[in-house]
């Protein structure tokens, strides 16, 4: 079993590209060389890929995010149904609480209505609130399989884990992903994960 390889400026690309790493060690990486860490987790590493494989710092890979142009404060400013989103909305408390209040304590961001409210500048918290109601009676009704984010590798093993072993317990699909993310490869469920226990 290939032992997973220590993240610094001597890694291959390729063994970079073939584990898994977490956020927080790619933004320690970064840090310790001199890179930028903004951004989702998908422009970090193909961030740190470009840098491997050039050695250039310079930033040949974009952000997905765009420039923000707003100052609004979305953590401490007064908010009503007529406050307008704007380009650098975040999910933060003061907000939760907005909808806490104005819809009831069933509110739950969910990624659905958050990635709504990142690309609806311009509207309005009354229409941020008919869009939850929406999304909300759309996930009640709907019975396929939700689809993750692919930054989300773990929620998307633990899920396909779930569906393909349905009698079997969460925790040994955590366990099986502890040890697949140390592996050399793809981070998704297969079914010969199932050995990893066995050869464990």
């Amino acid at each position: 079993m290939d032992k997973r390889p220590t993240l610094n400026k001597d890694i291959s690309v390729k063994d970079f590209t073939d584990f898994y790493w977490l956020k927080k060690e790619l933004m320690q990486f970064c840090k310790k060389e001199d890179l930028r860490i903004t951004g989702s987790k998908i422009d970090i590493s193909k961030r740190i890929a470009e840098y491997l494989n050039t050695g250039k710092k310079n930033e040949l890979i974009k952000s997905t995010e765009n420039k923000k142009t707003s100052t609004f404060n979305w953590k401490t400013e007064n908010l009503t149904l007529k406050t307008l989103i704007t380009d650098n909305y975040k999910s933060t408390e003061n907000v939760r609480s907005f909808f806490e209040k104005e819809i009831g304590k069933q509110f739950k961001f969910n990624i659905k209505f958050m990635n709504w409210m990142k690309v609806n500048s311009g509207k309005n918290l009354k229409d941020a609130i008919e869009e939850w109601n929406k999304i909300t009676i759309q996930n009640k009704l709907s019975s396929a399989v939700k689809n993750i984010a692919p930054q989300f590798e773990y929620n998307t093993y633990l899920r396909d884990f779930l569906l393909d072993n349905p009698k079997l317990k969460r925790n040994l699909g955590i366990q099986l992903w502890n040890l697949k993310k140390q592996l050399r490869g793809n981070n998704k469920y297969e079914k010969e994960d199932l050995n990893l226990i066995k050869d464990d």
